[in-house]
C-alpha cells in the first residue's frame, strides 16, 4: 500500500502536496517524496522516513512551481527505504517526467526482462518505474472510440500502449511538463479521488487529504479512466473495455482512514456496519466491548450498539508510534505493538471482555495484545474479528505475499484460539462482509475467498521468475 497526492494550479503546490501526504501517512511510513514542475524542470525531494521528519521546510521552499505530485511508501515490491522512494523521475522521449503509484504490477518481472532485452536501462527495483520505461518502446495504442485532444496526440498513444501492457493494480499520477496525468486500472483495485479548492485541482488516494486543505471532494477517478489536466482544461479518456470491477474490500476493513470517502461509500459507515454484522452473528455474553485502536474502534462501536454492551477504551494507544501491520519486518511489528498499546486496568480488571480487531493476519500481534489484557486482570477475553479469516495472499498491493505467513492457512479457528490464548474466537463471515458494501460484485475479496480477478497461476509464474 502507498498513498499518492497531486496538486495542479496552485502557487503553494509543494506545500499542499506535503500536507496531503501527511494526512495519508497511515498508508505508508517507509519513505516520502515530492516532485514539482518549476516551469523548466522537475525538482524532487525524496527521503526515507515519515513526512514531518523527512522533509524540511527549507527543502519545500526549493520545490517551486504550481504543479506537484507526492507519495508515501509502504513497499510490496522492490527494496524498502530511500532506494525506491517515489516520485520516480526519468528522462523519456517526451522529456523529463515524474510518477507516483499505488498498487502492484503483477507482470512486472516479464515486462522488466523484456525492456532489458531491448537495452532499456532500469534504475530501480520498483515496479513503478515501468510506467515511464515502457514509453521508450515506441509502440502506440489508441482504441477506435477515442479521439485525442491535439495536446495529447504525441504523448497519449504511447502511454495507453504502456497501460495496455501492464497487468495488476494501479492508481498513478504523472507530472509531465505543465500537466498532470492521473489514472486507475480497469478493475479499480486502488482508490483515487479528485478534489477542488478554488481554481486548484487536487488528487489523492483518499478524500481525507482534501479535508486538511479545506478543499471539497469532487469525484473519484473511475476504474479504467485516464485524466489529463493542463492549462486548457480537463480531459478524460476510457481506453479499456472492462466490465468487471474489483475494488479492494480490505480498504474498508483496515487501510483507509474512517473519515475517507472511497469506492462510493464512507469508510466509517462500512466499517461500523462490519461491527454490527459481527454482533448479529455472535451470542457471547460479556461485560464490555473493547477495540484494538485505532482500526478496531469503529467496528467496535457498531458491535457495541448492536449487542447492547457498553463500549470502553480498554487499550490506550500511543499515537506517536506507527501502524504495526505495515512495518516491513516481523521484528519491527512486534516492537511496535509493545510501544503503541497500553492496557487500561480501570476498564479491564475483573471484566469479561469482547475485544474487537479489524483483522487477524499473522496472529502474533493478537497474541501479544491478549497477554497484555490478561496481565491487566481481564476475567475472560473473547476475540472478535470484523472480517473473515485471511486465507489468500494479495497480489494487488497488500503485504501478505505468501500463504505461509497467514495463520488461517496453518491453523483451524480452534488452534488459533489456543495460540493467541483467548476464551473464544470468532470471525465475521464472508457473506456478512459482502453484505456490508453496496454491490459485492464490484469488490475483490480474494484475501478472504481465494477468488482472484486476475489468474493467480500467471502471478505465481511471475513471482517464481522474480
Amino acid at each position: 500500500m502507498c498513498g499518492i497526492a497531486g496538486v495542479f494550479n496552485s502557487p503553494h503546490a509543494s506545500q499542499y502536496a506535503f500536507l496531503q501526504i501527511y494526512s495519508l501517512q497511515h498508508r505508508g511510513q517507509e519513505s516520502v517524496g515530492i516532485s514539482s514542475w518549476d516551469g523548466k524542470d522537475i525538482r524532487t525531494v525524496r527521503r526515507a522516513g515519515r513526512v514531518l521528519e523527512a522533509i524540511k521546510q527549507e527543502e519545500l521552499n526549493l520545490l517551486k512551481g504550481n504543479n506537484a505530485i507526492a507519495h508515501v511508501r509502504y513497499s510490496t515490491a522492490g527494496d524498502s527505504g530511500a532506494t525506491n522512494a517515489q516520485p520516480i523521475v526519468r528522462d523519456t522521449p517526451f522529456g523529463r517526467m515524474a510518477v507516483v503509484h499505488n498498487g502492484n504490477i503483477v507482470n512486472y518481472v516479464s515486462l522488466r526482462e523484456e525492456l532489458q532485452s531491448r537495452g532499456v536501462e532500469l534504475s530501480y527495483s520498483s515496479d513503478t518505474e515501468l510506467f515511464l520505461a515502457l514509453l521508450e518502446n515506441g509502440e502506440e495504442y489508441v482504441p477506435p472510440w477515442i479521439r485525442l485532444h491535439p495536446r495529447d496526440v504525441e504523448f497519449m498513444p504511447r502511454l495507453l500502449y504502456s497501460l495496455k501492457r501492464i497487468e495488476g493494480a494501479y492508481s498513478f499520477l504523472m507530472l509531465y511538463g505543465d500537466r498532470i496525468v492521473a489514472g486507475r486500472d480497469p478493475y479499480g483495485f486502488r482508490p483515487l479521488s479528485i478534489g477542488r479548492k478554488g481554481k486548484t485541482l487536487l488528487f489523492a488516494s483518499e478524500s481525507c487529504a482534501f479535508d486538511i486543505l479545506e478543499a471539497e471532494f469532487w469525484r473519484e477517478v473511475k476504474p479504467g479512466e485516464v485524466i489529463v489536466v493542463d492549462e486548457t482544461g480537463i480531459r478524460s479518456y476510457f481506453p479499456f473495455q472492462q466490465e468487471r470491477r474489483a475494488q479492494c474490500i480490505f480498504e474498508f476493513v483496515y487501510f483507509s482512514r474512517p473519515d475517507s470517502y472511497i469506492f462510493g461509500e464512507w469508510a466509517y459507515n462500512v466499517r461500523k456496519e462490519l461491527g454490527r454484522q459481527l454482533a448479529r452473528e455472535d451470542e457471547v455474553e460479556a461485560d464490555v466491548v473493547v477495540p484494538v485502536p485505532d482500526s478496531g474502534v469503529v467496528p467496535a462501536l457498531g458491535y457495541a450498539e448492536e449487542s447492547g454492551m457498553p463500549f470502553e477504551m480498554g487499550l490506550i494507544r500511543n499515537h506517536y508510534v506507527g501502524r504495526s501491520f505495515i512495518e516491513p519486518t516481523q521484528e519491527l511489528r512486534n516492537l511496535r505493538v509493545l510501544m503503541k498499546l497500553s492496557p487500561n486496568r480501570a476498564v479491564l480488571k475483573g471484566k469479561r471482555v469482547v475485544v474487537i480487531d479489524d483483522s487477524l493476519v499473522r496472529g502474533t500481534t493478537s497474541k501479544r495484545i491478549v497477554n497484555m489484557l490478561k496481565r491487566a486482570g481481564a476475567k475472560e477475553i473473547h476475540m472478535r474479528i470484523a472480517s473473515p479469516p485471511v486465507v489468500g495472499p494479495c497480489y494487488y498491493g497488500i503485504d501478505t505475499p505468501t500463504r505461509e505467513e497467514l495463520i488461517a492457512n496453518q491453523m483451524s479457528v480452534e488452534d488459533i484460539r489456543n495460540f493467541i490464548g483467548v476464551d473464544s474466537l470468532r470471525y465475521l463471515s464472508l457473506e456478512g462482509l459482502r453484505g456490508c458494501v453496496k454491490d459485492r460484485k464490484e469488490f475483490c475479496d480474494a484475501c478472504f475467498s481465494n477468488e482472484y480477478p486476475i489468474d493467480i497461476n500467471r502471478v505465481a509464474i511471475e513471482r517464481k521468475r522474480g
